[in-house]
């Protein structure tokens, strides 16, 4: 039987919800609509991906509870990446009670917007961190650059936690900048309970002339600090729709690892890794 090809990290969104922080009229196309599963379905059967991770794109709870639901009824979505505060007095109650659910596989702040960029230090934060680490829940990183070494100080102070950079965190593409991302991914990569997403990079590029050579280093980097075996693939879809189809984010990748790779290591990177990373049941 044929190892899994799992999407470890798309999105869906309801605009009539509202709850959307980035989300205005004035942006238009392509991300000003709904996008859910009836429109993600052809393009992963065309792809020929199997089963998906669908991650939080509201900090809301409501959010959280809307994926959950599309979950519940979309065979293809075999987890859920949702959202709580993790100041609140109550995070390990709600999160209990988010675990009941089988598809719940892990929780995600976004980092990247808040405006405190040691967020993650703050001591209820790392309270918060050490509940999910003691739950074995999976834990998103959304974070730029610059938030890389407060996360390493997170993971220090929480040994125990189970973690995955999303979208290589975002270093900008279309500029080349390289440098101080590529030290401090390696930093956090020193964690061996840390996992990265090969996912978000073609946004990171020159929307309009990146060719799949420009991610080269990027990739390169990313499997020198990670491993086959801690790397997993996302679409980053509907957003990796700014710069490409889906088709396109998934042939970027395989043009330029799958020549590094042996076939089992393509097997991991490509659904395995998902798989075990957040305990899918597939």
């Amino acid at each position: 039987m044929a190892s899994p090809i799992v999407d470890a990290h798309h999105h869906f969104w309801r605009v009539d919800r509202g709850d959307y922080h980035w989300m205005s009229p004035g942006m238009g196309a392509p991300l000003y609509r709904d996008y859910l599963p009836r429109d993600l379905a052809p393009l992963l059967r065309k792809a020929g991906v199997d089963k998906t991770v669908v991650v939080q794109a509201a900090q809301t709870e409501d959010e959280t509870a809307f994926l959950l639901a599309l979950a519940g009824e979309t065979d293809f979505v075999a987890g859920v990446v949702g959202w709580l505060d993790m100041e609140d007095p109550a995070f390990a109650v709600k999160l209990d009670a988010l675990m009941a659910n089988p598809k719940f596989v892990g929780l995600r702040p976004m980092l990247q917007d808040l405006a405190d960029d040691a967020y993650i230090l703050r001591p209820s934060v790392i309270s918060s961190l050490r509940v999910i680490a003691e739950r074995g829940v999976a834990f998103d990183v959304l974070t730029y650059p610059r938030h890389l070494r407060n996360v390493a100080k997170a993971l220090d102070a929480v040994p125990g936690l189970r973690a995955v950079i999303d979208h290589i965190s975002k270093p900008s593409i279309a500029s080349g900048a390289f440098n101080g991302w590529a030290s401090d991914l390696q930093r956090v990569a020193a964690f061996p309970n840390v996992f990265c997403k090969l996912s978000g990079m073609i946004t990171e590029a020159d929307h309009d002339s990146w060719r799949p050579r420009d991610l080269k280093p990027y990739v390169d980097q990313a499997l020198l600090s990670f491993g086959a075996d801690r790397l997993m693939f996302g679409s980053d879809w509907p957003v990796c729709l700014l710069a490409g189809s889906y088709a396109e984010a998934l042939n970027a990748l395989r043009t330029v690892l799958d020549p590094q790779l042996l076939k089992d290591q393509q097997a991991a990177v490509y659904g395995l890794n998902a798989v075990r990373f957040y305990q899918l049941s597939i």
